[in-house]
């Protein structure tokens, strides 16, 4: 694709990425077949080849406002496209570049902003989130059923202590807490961590580590995320020049923006190498266990499962068909799900801004998942596990709790019908 940017951004770190990314597409529209708002939409602007000329356009000086902006927040970064893409188009880094701009050339109303900002704040500060989900749990009865749906009727059950298990722990890996999946499911990382202590590892928390600054990056706070990555990497780094053996991540969404900090930080020459190396260790939970003998590993019951791999693992991550191998050499039936590569609908903050279409995605996603009868739906991202359990009659877990004899057999506490 030939361009021509505009004087303003031709000679900048983004405008030269940019350039080279929409250089690298030759508008075939294969993209299309795979891009679940396309899918649900049939218009042009709302699939990728669509949305990369809307922000060439952009990037070329040509006027940009209310209706670029209503195809770009439409986009869920699923990043389907890319594993669909010939090219090697690299559309999430594009469409990054693209809102960031746009964010700058054409500001939102006032509202929007506010509604934006709030998200920011609450979703990345457990602190905040907490009370405030407690808060909605009280009053949940009386508020409106959009609303309603994204709400829990409960906080989970109280977990066991993630101890560290029988003998001596010679191995010692860092584990990201995150910032919702404390207040709406604990008891993933104390699976993990019983898990992992019976194969000799060890999970530390590092103290001071937050948000991985992925929900300030897809809302197009770009230097608020990467403040949040250069927290996480202080925090981090005393225990990497210690020989820590990894950085685990237990959420994908986490997981595909923490493996990216290397590139998201290049630039700045404090973090560049240590975000780097940060990028370099972090590996997600199956890819973890992939790598281990698994032959003396009590798992629970055997299930009927039907798992959804999130976006951020099968397209971010581009880590396919591993948790899937974990689980069946355990001895869980792993049933075929139709349309296994298109997004629930979660997206991050995607379903809060777009219910709409969010729900249609989470119906269609819940009746392939469900359509041979599964014991369990399982994941690995918690915002894909919270969208998914508000409207499913199915329990819906993540996937290392059918490992934990534990936690095996509890009803996942947020698995009820709005």
């Amino acid at each position: 694709m030939q361009t021509r940017l505009a004087d303003f951004v031709r000679d900048t770190p983004h405008g030269e990425e940019a350039d080279a990314i929409l250089r690298s597409c030759v508008h075939c529209g294969f993209c299309n077949a795979t891009c679940p708002t396309y899918q649900l939409l049939g218009d042009e602007l709302d699939g990728p080849r669509g949305r990369i000329y809307l922000i060439k356009q952009m990037l070329e000086g040509q006027p940009a406002g209310a209706i670029t902006r209503r195809h770009l927040d439409r986009c869920l970064t699923c990043r389907n496209c890319e594993t669909t893409c010939p090219s090697g188009v690299q559309y999430g880094r594009l469409i990054d570049i693209g809102r960031d701009l746009l964010e700058r050339l054409s500001p939102r109303p006032l509202p929007e902003r506010l509604a934006r900002a709030a998200l920011r704040r609450t979703l990345s500060a457990p602190g905040v989130f907490r009370p405030l989900l407690q808060l909605g749990q009280s009053v949940r009865g009386v508020l409106p059923g959009a609303l309603r749906t994204h709400i829990p009727p409960s906080m989970p059950s109280r977990v066991q202590p993630a101890t560290t298990g029988e003998g001596r722990l010679d191995r010692r890996m860092l584990v990201l807490q995150g910032c919702v999946q404390p207040a709406l499911a604990p008891e993933t990382n104390a699976a993990a961590t019983r898990v992992l202590a019976r194969l000799g590892i060890e999970l530390v928390a590092a103290p001071g580590a937050g948000c991985c600054g992925a929900i300030d990056q897809h809302l197009a706070a770009a230097e608020a995320a990467r403040a949040a990555m250069r927290r996480n990497i202080d925090a981090w780094w005393p225990y990497v020049e210690a020989g820590v053996e990894a950085i685990v991540m237990t959420a994908s969404g986490c997981g595909s923006l923490v493996k990216d900090y290397g590139h998201h930080l290049r630039d700045d020459l404090a973090y560049a190498e240590k975000a780097a190396r940060v990028s370099a260790l972090t590996r997600d939970l199956g890819e973890i266990l992939a790598r281990e003998d698994l032959s003396g590993l009590r798992a629970g019951p055997p299930r009927r499962i039907a798992f959804h791999p999130p976006c951020s693992l099968q397209h971010g991550q581009r880590v396919r068909g591993v948790i899937e191998g974990i689980l069946a050499g355990l001895g869980h039936e792993l049933l075929p799900v139709d349309e296994a590569h298109l997004c629930c609908g979660s997206a991050g903050t995607y379903s809060l801004l777009q219910p709409e279409l969010a729900g249609r995605l989470r119906a269609r996603k819940l009746a392939n998942l469900n359509a041979r009868g599964p014991e369990r739906i399982a994941t690995a991202n918690i915002g894909c596990q919270s969208h998914l359990a508000a409207a499913s009659d199915v329990p819906v877990v993540h996937w290392i709790r059918l490992l934990d004899t534990a936690g095996a057999d509890q009803r996942p506490p947020h698995t009820s019908q709005p």
